[in-house]
């Protein structure tokens, strides 16, 4: 949605008495800027210290997501030790994956608001303080609160910037640069199964979180790189110059005309500077209020403000932005298009600090609101690729829970193999990010038949598991299940872009993570449940693939309800990544984008 802001132009047209009225009633609105004095974008490096960020969310989603995956290598400590049941230790783990899930929207508007840099200290600090008060933990209670809500809440504030800074910094080159960071939540899984059974062995399930705790607080140094870019001091330069320069064309205007037209600028400049005091128009006398669209506040805004994580639509697409057409005819224009710029409110000096406290308060729910857009509720479209993200994210994490128990109540495997069953869907998971991100690049493919599609493989793996009776075939459905649920991992955001366009992603992005927050916190528990009342993790297994299949299943409906029920995407909204997906810009088209104004601009 365009925003508008009003400047204090005022022009002021009296009765047609003079040549000198006339002047000024037809001198223009606009300045034009010489090419020397525009104030352009900041643009991301595509490197450079760029790799060392790359290497800070790597080393970020190593630690992290190694430790919240590998949990169910704690599964049989935590039975023993709190005397629970499955439903009860499933609950456990559902918790700290899906309050990581779920804590993205809130994550997102601290990152805003305070930067990538200590949003992810800060996090790491909770999570970190959320491990050691388990170690007291008197009952699996008290774990729900200390393990699962706590540490799982800080997991998602560092987990978040950690992907925010890399889109940050590059542009171009951004699909390897994310597919760089986010592989280290496989390679995370890979190493900390086995180092959590190690521990586990030696140290029992107290010291094991101890030290991994110790191991965790490393995020702190890789968090120190997510260093805020600086803007380009000639922007700042360049910005004030203009400013200078219009404040000196306006007072040129008079300068030689009679002193009642330097009063009538004078009485101009004074009622732009009180046009929040109301005021009436006289008969003689018309006010005319300019307006900018969000794109002029881009080019004219502070150069510090455009540098901020939320500042851009874009910060969640994964892929590199030449796939965005309008970026590739015009990549200037297509950042004034998905810049968000806001107004700063002025800070008042008899402000008292409850008055700021629930100032501050507001501003939170108000940029909450704005984060997840409800109307999307209302689009079909986005119900039920969100309704599908819920169902694959009750699947989502059973396996990484109770695989080794299931393999362990077989027979099949002592408790060291059992452990590595997960760091094998961790490789393969790396791999299947990789080969489908691949795949999800070439023209041709129609990449939301190609996320349908695997998803419904996956589900029928799942469902096919009870067929794996001895360790080989176990670590084969293992093998499989990392390698095909990767598609879900990759190209969420990308899909989502396909099918609402860039302009929505931001909002649609903070939904999407709440549904998949609630199918992480419900499905391991419901799949524990299922084994205490079957004594049998069979039947859980067929249930989660259930899910997932029907996950897939449900999308591919989706191209004809967008054609019986919506419009056809127009040249802008296609511009801006809009599907359908496998259209490419026309040689007309592409003239069309380039020469794109910006109050013509859709977002």
């Amino acid at each position: 949605m365009t925003t508008t802001i009003e400047t204090g132009i005022v022009e002021e047209d009296l009765a047609p008495e003079t040549n000198h009225q006339s002047e000024i009633s037809e001198k223009p609105e606009t300045k034009t800027k010489s090419k020397d004095e525009e104030t352009v974008v900041p643009a991301a490096p595509d490197g450079g210290w760029g790799w060392m960020v790359v290497f800070g969310s790597f080393m970020i989603h190593v630690i992290a997501d190694g430790i919240a995956y590998s949990f169910g290598v704690y599964v049989e400590d935590f039975k023993d030790y709190f005397d629970c049941n499955s439903a009860d230790v499933g609950m456990l783990g559902s918790l700290i994956l899906g309050v990581t899930w779920g804590t993205g929207p809130i994550a997102s508007i601290f990152t805003n608001k305070y930067g990538c840099r200590k949003i992810t200290i800060v996090g790491t600090l909770i999570a970190a303080f959320g491990f050691i008060i388990s170690i007291f933990a008197p009952n699996i209670i008290f774990m729900y609160f200390s393990f699962g809500i706590v540490a799982g809440f800080g997991l998602g504030m560092a987990y978040l910037p950690a992907i925010v800074a890399v889109s940050f910094y590059f542009e171009k080159r951004r699909s390897l640069a994310t597919g760089l960071a986010v592989c280290g939540s496989g390679f995370g899984t890979f190493i900390f199964a086995p180092l959590t059974n190690l521990l586990l062995e030696e140290y029992g399930w107290k010291g094991t979180v101890l030290i991994e705790t110790g191991l965790l607080l490393n995020c702190i140094l890789c968090g120190a790189v997510f260093r805020p870019m600086e803007p380009d001091p000639r922007l700042k330069t360049e910005a004030k110059r203009a400013n200078e320069t219009a404040v000196w064309e306006a007072d040129a205007e008079v300068i030689n005309r009679p002193v009642a037209y330097v009063q009538m600028a004078e009485s101009a400049r004074l009622a732009s500077s009180l046009s929040s005091i109301p005021h009436h128009n006289s008969k003689d006398t018309k006010i005319r209020k300019r307006t900018f669209s969000e794109a002029d506040k881009v080019e004219n805004g502070n150069p510090t403000e455009l540098l901020r994580p939320g500042s851009r639509r874009d910060v969640y697409y994964p892929a590199s932005l030449e796939h965005i057409p309008m970026y590739k005819a015009n990549p200037k224009e297509y950042k004034k298009n998905v810049m968000v710029i806001k107004e700063k409110k002025a800070v008042q000096d008899d402000e008292t600090c409850l008055s700021s406290f629930c100032n501050s308060v507001r501003d939170f729910f108000n940029e909450l609101r704005e984060t997840m857009d409800i109307s999307l509720l209302w689009d079909l479209v986005f119900m039920l690729f969100a309704i599908s993200n819920l169902l694959t994210s009750i699947g989502y994490c059973v396996p990484y829970i109770f695989l080794p128990e299931r393999a362990q109540s077989m027979g099949i495997a002592n408790r060291k193999q059992a452990s590595f069953l997960i760091s094998i869907i961790g490789i393969t998971n790396t791999m299947g990010r990789i080969v489908f991100g691949w795949i999800a690049d070439f023209k041709f493919v129609n990449r939301l038949m190609l996320y349908n599609t695997v998803l419904v493989l996956c589900g029928i793996a799942s469902l096919l598991s009870g067929l794996c009776i001895t360790y080989p075939a176990m670590s084969f459905y293992a093998a499989s299940y990392g390698l095909l649920v990767g598609v879900y991992t990759c190209l969420t955001p990308i899909v989502l872009v396909d099918l609402l366009g860039l302009d929505k992603l931001s909002n649609s992005f903070g939904l999407v993570l709440l549904f998949q927050g609630i199918g992480a916190v419900v499905g391991p528990p419901m799949a524990g449940a299922v084994y205490d009342i079957t004594k049998n993790y069979d039947d859980s297994f067929y249930l989660m693939g259930i899910c997932i299949a029907i996950s897939g299943l449900m999308l591919y409906p989706i191209p004809c309800i967008r054609r019986l029920c919506s419009k056809k995407a127009s040249e802008q909204e296609i511009a801006l990544g809009k599907a359908p997906t496998t259209t490419a810009v026309a040689k007309g088209d592409e003239e069309a984008v380039l020469h794109l104004s910006p109050s013509e601009s859709i977002l």
